[in-house]
């Protein structure tokens, strides 16, 4: 089984076992390795903590920003440092919600 972990020019494949120990251990490094690279992409578009940026801005396709960010958003340690909002450009569903933007906390950082 492979995993993907999404970036703007990069995309990492893992293979992992059926072993649901394993999986779980791999699931939460590919977890981490994605929340790596968005937040260093959110900090290398410019953007200061607590701004919100475009989710269309991380140049992912509809359905990796909804996967990367959906998944995100499901860890309760990460979540709480990412603040989805709506307004004016392309909506992802995320969560079950119309997003556009995300904006972070740099406590974030912690959990780098």
């Amino acid at each position: 089984m492979l995993a993907s972990v999404p970036s703007r020019n990069l995309v990492v494949k893992l293979k992992y076992t059926n072993n649901s120990g394993e999986v779980a251990r791999l699931s939460g490094r590919v977890l981490m390795a994605t929340l790596k690279m968005i937040v260093k992409q959110y900090c290398e578009l410019g953007h200061r903590w607590n701004t919100p940026i475009a989710l269309s801005e991380f140049g992912l396709s509809v359905a990796e920003t909804e996967k990367t960010f959906g998944g995100l958003d499901e860890d309760y340690h990460i979540s709480r440092h990412l603040h989805f909002s709506k307004a004016e450009g392309r909506a992802y569903q995320i969560s079950g919600e119309k997003v556009t933007h995300v904006a972070m906390d740099a406590a974030i950082t912690h959990l780098l």
